[in-house]
């Protein structure tokens, strides 16, 4: 038996984007370790656009193209910030442009200031999309910066002839529901060679929570939902919450499963561990608390800026750490980023670094009190372990998969309580001793955490056991809504 890994969604995220997010880093350090357990099973595979077929690909061209995108750290030169005099970093002065916006805007009424302060903010996030649209169609036509990235070849031998076997494995780890063509591909190649089709699912985010989702995701993620789940003869899923999920959807909108969705252990960290970069824009060690993230409304930074006003009123500020927002600046967000500016970002006691780079976090988790996560929807939640991983308390949401990713390790609070949230945040700097004692309790899964070689033995155990007896999903559903907190 042979495990045929399709890996052409990573080189297509690559050619459009320069840092890979937590599904590209997760299905990598997935594939290197099937390869190193099961080396005379694992393949790689891409799509030849022209034939629609597959063709077989190295692995040390995915290495390579994946170090490339974690290389790519963005540069970005800065002057030692300012510090208060509580040791937080003052805001960095206005330039012009913005006293004199500043100026015009004090002239008008709240009434018409209010509503053209949003219209700026939406054009501010339009052009930086329309920026991004533009960048992507010049590297989809040949002028972007990936040179590196060689499309197939249309006179390459298909890799599945001569090759494949019936009864080998078509194995997706990644994100291709981006590509229209995907289920029709997968179904050709699977019905031509008699391969069997197992997929990873991360969550169902775009169908359960589409409020959240850029609305053509939430179309072209419907679209690869429906028709890929009845394709798939083992269904994976990288937790527990995501698996129920699942089940429940399916049972819900009536489709068809061929087996039932069986969660894998995740495995902790990104590869070597990078050395820690403190860059000046970095605040001083051990005075901010920290979320990493993309700014976006599923990621509930609006809960953190509300919890920090409150702490900031009942103590005294030198005692409130600075809140670093380490992440760039995602969707859905537009009405925040407004309201942290004209709060002027509680001067100073709120600090945003986008697109920190490796070395950068590393040093965030490393000098950070804890870190917080409010995500009021995940099918992981990578951030919590790996502020576990890096020896950083974490504060957690109570909510969809993130108890499972933090275990005993982390402690919880209910998103949708602001009192229960500042309690818990509250707690934490007013104990500083607790503080510690947690930091030491971390420790522990710092010395033994979990795997990527538990998580490809796990995938491995579930393609080599033997077909699943069928059973009617409505017998195992729970009538309980998942994805809920």
């Amino acid at each position: 038996m042979r495990i045929w890994i399709d890996v052409e969604d990573l080189f297509q995220y690559a050619a459009n984007t320069s840092r890979p997010s937590g599904i590209q880093r997760l299905a990598f350090e997935l594939q290197r370790a099937l390869l190193a357990l099961a080396p005379d099973e694992v393949r790689f595979v891409r799509h030849n656009a022209s034939t629609k077929d597959f063709v077989a690909v190295p692995f040390a061209d995915i290495a390579a193209l994946f170090a490339n995108l974690t290389a790519t750290a963005p540069s970005r030169p800065a002057a030692a910030p300012a510090l208060q005099e509580d040791g937080s970093p003052a805001l960095p002065p206005a330039g012009p442009a913005r006293r004199l916006g500043r100026r015009v805007m004090a002239r008008f009424s709240p009434e018409v200031a209010s509503p053209l302060r949003r219209f700026r903010t939406h054009q501010v996030q339009a052009l930086r999309d329309l920026r991004d649209a533009a960048r992507i169609a010049l590297r989809r036509n040949g002028f972007g910066p990936k040179d590196h990235i060689r499309p197939v070849a249309a006179e390459t031998e298909p890799a599945f002839k001569n090759c494949a076997a019936p009864g080998d494995w078509l194995l997706c780890l990644g994100s291709p529901w981006f590509m229209h063509d995907y289920a029709e591909r997968i179904s050709a190649a699977c019905a031509q060679y008699g391969l069997r089709f197992a997929v990873l699912l991360y969550d169902i985010i775009p169908l359960r929570r589409p409020e959240w989702c850029d609305r053509n995701l939430v179309k072209s993620f419907r679209v690869w939902f429906n028709n890929i789940l009845p394709l798939a003869d083992r269904l994976l899923s990288i937790s527990r919450t995501t698996a129920e999920d699942v089940e429940r959807y399916v049972v819900e909108n009536d489709l068809v499963l061929r087996s039932h969705v069986q969660p894998i252990p995740l495995g902790t960290g990104f590869g070597e561990a990078p050395p820690p970069v403190r860059s000046p824009r970095l605040p001083p060690a051990k005075t901010f608390a920290l979320i990493v993230s993309t700014i976006e409304a599923r990621k509930n930074h609006v809960l953190l800026f509300r919890i920090w006003r409150e702490l900031l009123a009942v103590m005294p500020r030198d005692q409130v750490p600075t809140l670093v927002f380490a992440g760039r600046v995602g969707w859905l967000v537009a009405d925040l980023m407004q309201q942290l500016e004209n709060a002027n970002w509680l001067d100073g006691k709120i600090l945003l670094i986008e697109e920190p780079g490796d070395g950068e976090l590393a040093a965030l988790y490393e000098d950070c009190l804890f870190t917080l996560y409010p995500s009021l929807y995940e099918g992981w939640g990578l951030p919590v372990s790996e502020s576990l991983i890096h020896g950083a308390p974490c504060l957690a949401a109570r909510c969809t998969s993130l108890p499972e990713a933090g275990g005993r390790y982390a402690r919880y609070f209910d998103p949708d309580n602001l009192h229960d949230a500042v309690r818990a945040v509250q707690l934490l700097l007013d104990d500083p001793a607790s503080l510690e004692s947690w930091r030491e309790e971390i420790q522990e899964f710092r010395r033994n955490p979990p795997g990527w070689e538990d998580s490809a033995a796990a995938t491995l155990r579930l393609l080599r056991q033997p077909e699943p007896a069928s059973t009617p999903l409505k017998e195992h559903a729970s009538p309980a809504p998942a994805g809920t907190c």
